[in-house]
This record gives structure tokens, sequence and C-alpha cells, in this order.
């Protein structure tokens, strides 16, 4: 019995949603939902002020991380694995999982006021490791290749089929750059704009963020419109983490986030990897204006890398829309190495900077972000939860 609009109009002018991080690691179901859904709440304002066309997801929809928990096999995964767990109590599990997946999306979705969002902004949605579990592929592989971390990866990726695509298995072909569904990466183009968004979590290992599956599409994508926006659910131009990832491996009590930094494009094991990704999306920006949009690290900020022609890729990250704020000393520690500059690609420097009008480069508050078209240009600002909206910033 209620009416929700539904903003169809994909050419002109145009306003998009970019949100992630919808959650928190341990406890989120329990959290005042006031206090929870701020955020949401303010992306809700903006809707209503001038109509979202679209709203991109860029990782971590959800955290499913407790939903291992209250299960045997699962309950201490992956710090223990159980050995050969027979068919019938994997099928339990499965049971388990399931359940506890879905009732976490349910609660999620229906959320006062996601719930009038979802209904009335169509979504296009990537994942990212807690769609799964915490460090989903970064950890080793004993864990994420035994029985329970086969079956835990299986049920996750149902749910983020049904929950996040409306999909199954049998809709891959149509929605799915690879009709196999070994990468869930997806493209869509709308007038005057392609977004794609490769999937960085299905073939995920400690020494590799995709296979042959993912690269192909990726690497071998043209489009002729004017813009180009990739959805990378880990920021593509960041600061030259594997400084801290030398420091944090001999430092014991610091190994504990090795998965976390093992995550990123920068990490030493997936150098060569970054280096091939930014070399897939120059050779896009050859033919139209690029703009690569992240989430993952529980902050904002932007960079850039300088082309040959005097031009910029922008990277804008957003995150998280739920998830609080870290400590300032992490976005403090991440300012001093954004200082010490990154070169992946000869003669293409990366520099991050700061938000329209903000004092830091990192801002470690709970944010979201939009982008709006007007005629043929775009601009992007961010919702700040204590600092409020940034001016725009061109996306040239």
């Amino acid at each position: 019995g209620r009416l929700h609009p539904v903003a169809t109009r994909l050419e002109g002018d145009l306003r998009i949603g970019f949100v992630s991080c919808n959650g928190e690691e341990d406890g989120d179901l329990d959290r005042d939902p006031q206090e929870r859904n701020l955020m949401w709440s303010r992306l809700l304002e903006q809707h209503e002020s001038a109509p979202f066309a679209l709203l991109l997801q860029g990782g971590d929809q959800i955290y499913a991380d407790e939903a291992t928990k209250g299960h045997p096999l699962s309950e201490d995964w992956p710090d223990s694995v159980p050995p050969d767990p027979g068919a019938e109590a994997l099928e339990g599990l499965r049971a388990h999982l399931r359940d506890r997946f879905a009732r976490r999306y349910l609660r999620v979705l229906t959320a006062d006021p996601c719930e009038r969002l979802f209904a009335e902004i169509p979504a296009l949605s990537i994942w990212d490791d807690h769609d799964i579990c915490d460090g989903w592929g970064s950890q080793p592989a004993e864990s994420t290749h035994s029985a329970v971390g086969r079956l835990l990866f299986s049920v996750a990726r149902e749910m983020y089929l049904l929950f996040q695509h409306a999909a199954t298995d049998a809709d891959i072909p149509d929605l799915f750059w690879e009709p196999s569904g070994r990468n869930l990466g997806w493209r869509r183009d709308l007038p005057g704009l392609t977004i794609f968004a490769p999937d960085l979590r299905s073939q995920r290992e400690r020494r590799q963020v995709m296979g042959e599956a993912g690269w192909r599409p990726a690497e071998t994508l043209e489009s002729d419109a004017a813009h180009v926006f990739m959805v990378s659910s880990v920021p593509l131009l960041g600061p030259r983490l594997s400084l801290l990832e030398s420091v944090m491996a001999v430092i014991p009590k610091m190994q504990h986030y090795e998965d976390d930094l093992r995550d990123q494009w920068q990490s030493r094991a997936h150098r060569d990897s970054w280096r091939r990704m930014l070399g897939a999306v120059l050779r896009m920006r050859q033919k139209a204006a690029v703009t690569v949009l992240s989430g993952e690290i529980h902050l904002a900020t932007r960079g850039e890398m300088r082309l040959r022609d005097g031009t910029h890729l922008h990277q804008l990250v957003s995150s998280g829309i739920a998830h609080r704020a870290p400590p300032k000393a992490y976005a403090v520690v991440l300012t001093m190495l954004a200082r010490l500059g990154e070169s992946p690609l000869p003669k293409r420097k990366i520099r991050l900077h700061r938000l329209p009008s903000i004092k830091t480069i990192y801002v470690e508050e709970r944010n979201f972000m939009t982008l709006s078209r007007s005629g043929r240009d775009w601009s992007a600002e961010w919702e700040l939860e204590d600092q409020g909206r940034t001016p725009p910033l061109p996306l040239q």
C-alpha cells in the first residue's frame, strides 16, 4: 500500500550514491539502530531532496563474521580447522550458515531507513571480505580450502547472489562478465557512462587477487562512454603499505593485522597484480575519463595519478556508512605513508589529497559519497558524520 517512486531517467543530469562498509565485525546487530543507521538517514534526506537514480555498493554490505558462531564445526574456524567432517555434519553446517546469513541480510536491508532507500534506488553491488568473513582469501589456504572454508564460501556466494543481485546461479550469464561464475565481476552501460566492478574475492588467494576469469574481461574492456567508473572494493591508488607490512611482520602483536594489509592492492604480495590492473585502467583512460571508486578502509580520502597529458586518474574513497570510525592514530600512520608517495608505474606518481575544504588527507568519520552529472561534467561530494557535506570535487 506504499508508493515508492523510482528515478528511471538515466540520460542527462544524474545522481548516484556510493556506500560501503555497512556494519561492524562484532555485535553489529545489537547496536542501537538509530546510531547504527545515522548516515543512512542522511542519505535518505538527500534522496528526498534530489532523487538518486542508482546506488553503488562498494563492498562489505553485511558483516557476516559472526555467522560461523554457534556451530561446532565453524565455531573456532579459521583458527581451528576440523579434520574431515562427514557429509551429514557438513549439511547441518550448511543449514546453520544459510539461516545466519539470511537473517543478517534481512535485518540490514529492512532496517529503517534502509528499507525505503532499497525500495526506491536500484543498487549495483560488488562484495568484499566481510560479505564472506574477515580477510577471506588472505588467510592461510589450509583454512579457506578446508571443507568448512569451502562450504562457508559457497553459502556466502549463494546469499550474495540472492540478496545483492536478486539472482541465482542460473542468472549468472546474464548479469556477470564471466558466464561460468568463477569470477562475479560485472559491467553496466548507461547513457554516457560505463560502470564496471572486478570481483576481487571469488578467486583471491594469499598471492593472487584474481584468476584469469577475472583478468580477461577487465583487460579487454572497451567503452564508447564519455566517463567510466571502476568500482574496486579495495583502493587502487594508495600509499606504500608494503613498508607497514614489513614492520608488522616482525612485531608479534601486530601480526594479527597482516591479513588486512594482504587484502590491499599495495601489498608486497600483489605488486605485480597492482601494476597489471593500473595498466588496464590506463588503457581505458586513452578513450574516456576514468574514476575509481572504493571503500574498505573505514576512512574518506582521495588520490590522483598524474598522466602524461596533464590530466589525472581519480581515486575516490568512501568508507564506511555504518562502521564506526577507527582511532585517529590509524589515519595519522596512513598520512605519514601517503607523504612518501608511490610510483608502481614509471613516471606516474600517486599522490593522496585532502577532500575539498577538509584539513586532513584521511578523514576518520563515517561517510558516504554522491556523484553528480550536470551536462557532461561529473563531480563528487562526501557527506561526513561530523563535518557535514564537502564542496563538489570536479572529476576532469
